[in-house]
């Protein structure tokens, strides 16, 4: 894997090392391509594990050894901060990882709190992987945060396959996106939580099926947010005049995936494989 040069000058408050991101597969895209437009100076590596996708239907043992083996890949090239750009990775790994390393850890949780806050019938849904709807930090996040709102946790098994086989915009996708959320409809949500970092890029079908009276929240501006204030805090912010690369891997064979990665990013990418 290639290595950024870091500048380590105790002159030089600017630092030129790559922010770690990675994600089950495709998903954390969403959230790469919001941290690059807004640090566009800043360089980014994106490892998509997607040979084990999806996280949602495997064991928090398995999750975490994922998460672990990645996490030190990244740490391995010099990366100055991880962004966990997978809910159910950061449900059930995160805490773990942040005792283990010693740079910022930036993980993903679906918005419950600006969700309740802005209900009007108090009545939220979230939807998340079989995974993160099971998980106990998962759990105790809507409990502390629900203000009083209720919140139906809906798992979406397979919804995450067709976006990573580039299926999304099929009949059998939106068939499987109605399942799901024209119960909670009927059930009177104003409001809905994408709980997964995959979830973004089916956002306008969803919108199509909710209509324009269900408010749809998801986190990839949050999480640029969060990781802009951990660079800052850390003094570990790139020098705003040059420009960043952005680098691709994948643990599955590249060309399944690299039109995907182009679909998905907008623009021309190329993903080297990666054995983890």
């Amino acid at each position: 894997m290639s290595v950024f040069k870091l500048i380590t000058s105790p002159t030089n408050t600017f630092n030129s090392a790559p922010i770690g991101i990675f994600d089950s597969g495709v998903g954390g895209l969403s959230i790469a391509k919001c941290i690059s437009e807004r640090l566009p100076y800043e360089n980014i590596i994106y490892i998509a594990d997607s040979l084990y996708a999806p996280y949602g239907d495997k064991s928090v043992d398995f999750i975490i050894e994922r998460v672990n083996v990645i996490a030190q890949q990244l740490m391995a090239t010099g990366v100055k901060a991880i962004v966990i750009a997978c809910n159910t990775a950061t449900v059930n790994a995160i805490e773990q990882l942040r005792a283990q390393v010693n740079i910022p850890i930036i993980g993903v949780e679906p918005a419950i709190k600006p969700a309740a806050l802005q209900s009007i019938t108090k009545k939220v849904a979230v939807l998340t992987t079989q995974a993160t709807s099971e998980n106990k930090r998962f759990k105790a996040l809507i409990d502390v945060h629900n203000n009083g709102t209720q919140v139906i946790i809906n798992p979406c098994p397979g919804l995450v396959e067709f976006i990573e086989q580039g299926q999304q915009n099929s009949s059998a996708c939106i068939s499987l996106l109605k399942q799901y959320i024209e119960p909670l409809i009927t059930a009177g949500i104003d409001t809905l939580v994408l709980g997964c970092t995959h979830y973004p890029f089916v956002q306008q079908q969803i919108q199509n099926i909710v209509g324009s009276q269900i408010n749809i929240i998801e986190t990839t501006v949050p999480v640029t947010q969060q990781l802009i204030k951990k660079l800052a805090e850390n003094n570990l912010s790139a020098n705003p005049s040059q420009k960043g690369d952005c680098l691709f891997f994948s643990t599955l064979a590249a060309h399944q995936q690299e039109s995907l990665f182009c679909q998905l990013w907008q623009g021309n990418v190329q993903i080297k494989n990666i054995t983890i």
